[in-house]
């Protein structure tokens, strides 16, 4: 398995990952947040991006040694999907928010035969709810989907669930209490706003309304 920690070291240093328990940022959702992560960073950085792709493949590698296609979500995760289906030989499509409003009106691109054995490619998981929308349209397209990979996720307990329900199996290359722990640890935070941090994940949208 991935070495979280090596990965959240990789987000913090390149600064993917900003926390701010004290000043908190705002999500589309509207949600106050006291961190915001911007994986997209990630890919000015080669030596970075290069170690988080390896990593990336060894887990789709081992965990997933069925895999006969990858597909990643628009937009985030083009780039990690057509990365790691490279290093793996591996075919490739990607997944539109919606169907294009002209052309040929697709909303995956790329060539895919029915039935093959799917990989999700998402660059986070935050609600799950947008990752899961592109396994319905994956999945409707005739694919079968055996897996969900991402770089970094949350660990919402909506979003766990909602996996668990839909059948999909999720690997994350670290996550949210590795990341923490760590900032903790390189003085990138205080100790005492740790909990903080750790409070805003079990319920963000009751923490945002009382900032």
């Amino acid at each position: 398995m991935t070495n979280e920690k090596a990965i959240a070291e990789k987000l913090l240093q390149v600064n993917a990952v900003k926390l701010n328990p004290k000043n908190p940022f705002t999500w589309a959702s509207g949600w106050k947040s006291p961190i915001y992560c911007d994986n997209r960073k990630l890919l000015g950085y080669p030596y970075v991006r290069d170690f988080i792709k390896s990593e990336m493949c060894n887990v789709i590698f081992e965990q997933f040694p069925d895999a006969e296609l990858l597909a990643g979500v628009a937009t985030a995760g083009i780039a990690w999907g057509a990365m790691a289906s490279d290093q793996l030989k591996l075919p490739y499509i990607y997944v539109r928010p919606k169907p294009k409003e002209h052309g040929l009106g697709n909303q995956i691109e790329g060539f895919y035969e029915k039935g093959m054995k799917t990989v999700i490619v998402e660059d986070l998981i935050s609600t799950g709810k947008s990752s899961l929308q592109v396994v319905d349209v994956v999945k409707e397209a005739g694919l079968e989907v055996i897996g969900m990979v991402s770089i970094f996720t949350y660990g919402f307990e909506t979003a766990t669930v909602a996996c668990a329900e839909a059948g999909v199996r999720t690997i994350s290359l670290t996550n949210y209490d590795t990341l923490i722990k760590l900032a903790v640890e390189k003085g990138i935070i205080e100790e005492e706003d740790q909990n903080t941090l750790l409070n805003w994940r079990e319920n963000p949208s009751i923490w945002g309304k009382s900032i």
